[in-house]
């Protein structure tokens, strides 16, 4: 190492001081912008319902910027349009807008906010103002299905867009319909149903499928999924060894629960789950009536003995509840808080009650009539009911009518404002369904005659169905969210058992 000469390395190199002139450009420029501001505009970086089909389940949507925003300046210059009413809510650089009421299904929306300023902007009094920003979104399609009574539709499964004003048959000839439940999407729909020759026989054979509707939906992550061909069939259970009797499906779509009867048993009578990628395994429970699966979809409601009781569909769990002083359970609230239910009183009358996982346990209202059906309004402050009245005279008679429950707390009254709708003379057998958006209720008015060996339409009470309608009551007017000064059914199309697609 000794004999070796050491060349001194210059100070800079050419690359060296390219790269510090570019520094010093981009310092100066930096200390510039940190002076004078930031001069581009706000914007609106994200819109949670951009392009969307949303449905009732869809409770808000959010706007996120690019930077804290003057609160006021946005709510200001916001539009909706069609308007929709509702509550401004902030978190950071995201503002959540709620609206008041389920937004009408069957409509296109353009939102828009053109002025707004950013909180800088605002205080200084600058005239920067926000990116113009506008962007749609639509909600689903006002959609229900029916069972036919016409000559090739008799007893067949049909779908009705109202938005597009489209019918769809879905199910084959060779099949009745006994009874149907939409899937949460809409995009499919389980029903029990025989074949047309058994069912002529007076043969119980219902089987449960499912049937493709060929509506388009939404994932929970926004994307499109491209809708089945309408009219796809898949069976979901046999009536091999057992009859398939009553049936209901859960909220998220994943649990079905039947009720079945042994056929070389009667004695084996009870509740069975169907669940995905599994086997139907039955209930252990004592048997009972009247079912209906909680929204949480994890729980049951039986009718047993003197009372309701609540059971658990995860295998091996006790039962969670027994209210012993209700016999019926006719709904729950959409979230599942509540639940409208019916006591027979010792006076012959009955007590329509709202009981709350709170543990509340109201009474609406007391009758010498019945309690046909009740449905939940999507905001839980209204409940729908059909209700009948005695009518006077030799020959005993019941008149329906539909009423509307108001559920909101009165200080003033101990007793809930009960309102008639509409009267609904000489009708027995009445289905009713409220929609989704809960400014239209649907019920069918059927004319029946006596049963023959070939008739294979039947009412609950065993009568064949000769003649049926469909008919609609408007209950909210949708721009306005009010009621209309005068309700009057409109007759749709011939028909029964109608059900509004969620």
């Amino acid at each position: 190492m000794s004999g070796q000469t050491i060349t001194p390395k210059k100070f800079l190199e050419p690359i060296d001081r390219a790269a510090l002139g570019l520094m010093v450009v981009l310092s100066l420029l930096i200390g510039i912008l940190l002076l004078s501001g930031d001069r581009t505009s706000p914007k609106v970086r994200d819109f949670s319902w951009k392009d969307k089909q949303v449905s009732v389940e869809d409770t808000a949507f959010i706007l996120t910027f690019s930077r804290p925003m003057n609160h006021d300046s946005v709510e200001a210059n916001l539009k909706i349009e069609p308007p929709i009413p509702g509550q401004v809510s902030w978190a950071g650089r995201r503002m959540a807008y709620t609206p008041k009421f389920p937004v009408p299904y069957g409509s296109k929306y353009q939102v828009e906010l053109k002025g707004a300023r950013d909180q800088i902007s605002a205080r200084k009094n600058e005239g920067k103002q926000i990116e113009p920003f506008t962007a749609a979104f639509r909600t689903r399609d006002r959609a229900f299905a029916y069972i036919g009574v016409e000559e090739k539709e008799q007893g067949r499964l049909i779908l009705y867009n109202l938005t597009a004003q489209k019918k769809s048959i879905l199910t084959p000839a060779d099949l009745v319909v006994m009874e149907f439940k939409p899937y949460p999407g809409g995009e499919r729909i389980l029903f029990s149903a025989s074949d047309r020759k058994h069912q002529e026989k007076g043969l119980l054979n219902q089987q449960l499928y499912t049937v493709s509707t060929g509506l388009s939906f939404q994932s929970e992550d926004g994307s499109s999924n491209e809708p089945e061909p309408e009219g796809r069939l898949d069976l979901v259970l046999d009536s091999k060894d057992y009859q398939n009797l009553k049936f209901d499906l859960s909220a998220d779509g994943k649990t079905i629960v039947v009720q079945r009867l042994n056929r070389r048993k009667p004695a084996d009578f009870g509740l069975w789950i169907i669940q995905p990628d599994a086997k139907p395994r039955r209930l252990e429970t004592q048997p009972g009536g009247d079912f209906t699966i909680h929204p949480d979809s994890t729980s049951l409601a039986v009718a047993q003995g003197q009372g309701i009781a609540m059971l658990s569909l995860k295998p091996g769990e006790k039962p969670l509840d027994f209210l012993p002083k209700f016999g019926i359970l006719l709904s729950f609230s959409q979230e599942g808080s509540a639940a409208a239910m019916v006591k027979f009183n010792t006076d012959y009358t009955r007590s329509l009650y709202l009981v709350t996982n709170q543990g509340t346990q109201k009474e609406l209202l007391r009758t010498t009539g019945s309690i046909q059906r009740c449905e939940f309004a999507p905001k839980r402050d209204t409940l729908y009911c059909l209700l009948t009245q005695l009518i006077k005279g030799e020959v005993y008679q019941e008149e329906p009518f539909f009423a509307a429950i108001n559920l909101k707390p009165d200080p003033n009254s101990k007793q809930s404002q009960v309102r008639p709708l509409v009267v609904l003379p000489n009708q027995q057998d009445i289905q009713m369904s409220l929609s989704p958006d809960g400014l239209a209720l649907l019920f069918d008015q059927i004319g029946t005659r006596p049963p023959t060996a070939t008739d294979t339409l039947r009412s609950g009470d065993g009568q064949a169905i000769a003649t049926g309608f469909l008919w609609m009551l408007p209950l909210v007017d949708a721009t306005s969210s009010t009621p209309p000064p005068q309700l009057k059914p409109e007759q749709l199309l011939p028909g029964f058992h109608p059900r509004w697609l969620p």
